[in-house]
């Protein structure tokens, strides 16, 4: 589901007197092995358009990064489309979503809007992302519970490396292609009841890998724990509502419609949680276009 409402705005600028690729994210300046990563990506685009010039790159979210909230995928489609605008090229949708999963896998289903289905591929042509259902197809609404805003120190690509050595890899590996098709049934026959627990198993199983790999990946809080338990107990008491957590400690909870507002109130009430956010089902990536300079 594209989270409208966080945002990540990129600029890149291609400058023939640069001598190498230098980027700033959220007022800071890039080094090392991410630097390296933003570079490749935008060789990837030099390759495409037939050009060397180095770039400078600028890019802010209204959302922490590195905390669990899918910044990587929300950093490197809004990346692959600034670049491929700046050297004016015409990529399709699905050919910006398998260029955008080469810098993060799931940036593919960034690209695309509303709800979105990432296909496993055997080419890089063949793993894109595309919508299967639309933003407005299901009033849903994910409230974020951040319970820590700080970066994680293993990231997601990290822990995919490390997902091999758990016993339980293979078994979720094995099961994955049933629980997509179960996740994609409720979602087109807005089934919450089976929609939650779908998202829950497959959320838990995924931290079941993390947890048992070596070395083991430990994301969870205390309060992550004990959001997880209130959930339960709130859909319980007939309010309709899920948890889903990414690789970090912060809490997605996503609520069925008109559900939302007592949720809301639920979270802001919880001494652990230190701020709310607020998604809704979000539409593509797009390209902004500057009227100031242009």
């Amino acid at each position: 589901m594209n989270l409208g409402g966080l945002t990540t705005r990129t600029t890149v600028e291609f400058m023939p007197d640069l001598s190498a690729d230098s980027a700033s994210v959220d007022g800071q300046e890039m080094t090392g092995g991410g630097l390296d990563r933003v570079s490749r990506h935008l060789d990837y685009a030099r390759k495409l358009a037939g050009v060397s010039q180095r770039a400078r790159v600028t890019s802010d979210s209204n959302f922490p990064a590195g905390a669990g909230i899918a910044s990587s995928a929300s950093a490197f489609s809004a990346l692959s489309l600034a670049a491929v605008a700046a050297l004016g090229l015409q990529l399709s949708e699905r050919e910006l979503s398998a260029m955008a999963r080469l810098g993060s896998g799931s940036a593919s289903r960034s690209v695309p809007g509303g709800f979105v289905e990432w296909y496993p591929g055997t080419t890089h042509e063949t793993s894109y992302a595309e919508t299967f259902a639309p933003a407005e197809h299901w009033a849903l609404t994910d409230l974020i519970a951040v319970v820590n805003r700080g970066h994680k120190r293993t990231g997601s690509t990290e822990g995919h490396a490390l997902a091999g050595s758990s016993v339980l890899q293979q078994a979720r590996l094995d099961t994955a292609a049933e629980r997509l098709a179960q996740c994609k049934a409720a979602i087109q026959h807005c089934d919450f009841a089976a929609f939650a627990e779908v998202v829950e198993r497959d959320s838990n199983i995924m931290h079941a890998v993390m947890m048992t790999s070596v070395p083991p990946l430990f994301y969870w809080q205390p309060e992550t724990l004990a959001l997880m338990e209130a959930v339960r107990e709130w859909r319980d008491e007939g309010i309709q509502v899920l948890y889903t957590i990414d690789a970090g400690p912060n809490v997605h909870c996503i609520c069925a419609p008109g559900h939302e507002k007592t949720v809301q109130e639920r979270l802001a009430a919880r001494s652990g949680v230190l701020e709310v956010l607020k998604a809704i089902p979000g539409g593509p990536a797009y390209v902004v276009v500057d009227e100031a300079t242009n």
